[in-house]
């Protein structure tokens, strides 16, 4: 069984640079076998009696309640730690929280700022730590986005995958997760708003070992053109509130409307993390109309973390 396996156990999930295609496909198949349990009333405690620490320095909406819930599912329990109510917001290094949240718990899911302390979090720490999101990447996102094509597609490889807005950190994990699995994934933003070239690099270099295909442009056309998933998120993300009556100008061109999405396949479906913007970088004709999965996207994620922690901490 998948969930027995120790291919997974007591590793890390920083980015998803860090796991091979064959591996993702398999965090994607124990989070269907999870997700059907779920829907037939079958119990999955995999995680009996463990506890997960989740940091959350950035809030969330879905990241606490999936988190929660699916600690619970799985027969564990979930610790939420806000900057206010441990030390690590008041000055306590990185290292030493990390050193002491591994005598106590068995898993720390963290939702911050800098990639960078995700990754010393993990250095110090001698239990999985679990990236809920940071500036530069969103892995847990993104296995929810290919568990759901997966879903509505029957498969990854040879699929084209079109993201359209900020070359943000979904745009970032798209290009990482998607390039791994051997889609084709094309990515139009404006000049400025590039995905990172180092992120944009691992990404190709997938790429010749999966058959994958990435494009970074500039026109939301040629990007959408023949695409099977299309795909945005907020023009302007938490903490770059301050830049927002900017980035709507500059980003008005790269709204996903129907006149955009008629470049499409004609079966496309339309994917976004959520929360949304209607009238901003989507029309509600489109995020609520017959090719949006944006529910059900939202619903994997918490099979999809299910599947991570079942995986990492079991």
């Amino acid at each position: 069984m998948l969930l027995t396996s120790n291919q997974f156990k007591g590793r890390d999930l920083l980015t998803l640079a860090d796991f091979s295609g064959e591996e993702i496909n398999t965090i994607l198949k124990a989070a269907s076998d999870i997700k059907e349990k779920y829907k037939k009333n079958i119990p999955t405690p995999y995680l009996q009696g463990k506890t997960l620490a989740m940091i959350f320095q950035k809030s969330s909406t879905r990241t606490r309640v999936s988190f929660e819930v699916g600690m619970y599912q799985l027969g564990g329990q979930a610790l939420f730690l806000s900057s206010k109510d441990i030390q690590l917001g008041r000055g306590e290094t990185i290292a030493d929280t990390a050193r002491v949240l591994s005598r106590f718990v068995d898993g720390i899911m963290i939702r911050t700022f800098a990639q960078e302390e995700v990754e010393e979090l993990a250095e110090y720490a001698d239990i999985p730590v679990i990236n809920g999101l940071t500036d530069l990447t969103h892995p847990c996102q993104v296995l929810a986005d290919l568990m759901t094509v997966k879903e509505h597609k029957g498969k990854l490889a040879g699929l084209k995958l079109a993201y359209v807005g900020d070359g943000n950190n979904v745009a970032h994990s798209l290009l990482l997760g998607g390039s791994k699995v051997g889609m084709h994934v094309a990515v139009a933003s404006p000049e400025k708003y590039k995905p990172s070239e180092k992120i944009v690099s691992l990404a190709r270099e997938a790429c010749l070992k999966s058959g994958g295909r990435v494009e970074i442009l500039t026109d939301p056309v040629e990007a959408v053109t023949g695409a099977d998933v299309v795909v945005t998120d907020v023009w302007a993300s938490m903490g770059q509130e301050d830049e927002a009556e900017q980035r709507m100008k500059v980003f008005a061109p790269y709204q996903v409307n129907s006149e955009l999405a008629a470049h499409a396949k004609p079966d496309y479906i339309f994917l976004h993390c959520l929360p949304a913007h209607r009238g901003e970088e989507v029309t509600a004709e489109i995020i609520d109309g017959p090719h949006s999965v944006v529910w059900d996207e939202a619903e994997n994620r918490l099979h999809a973390q299910k599947a991570v922690m079942a995986l990492l901490m079991g």
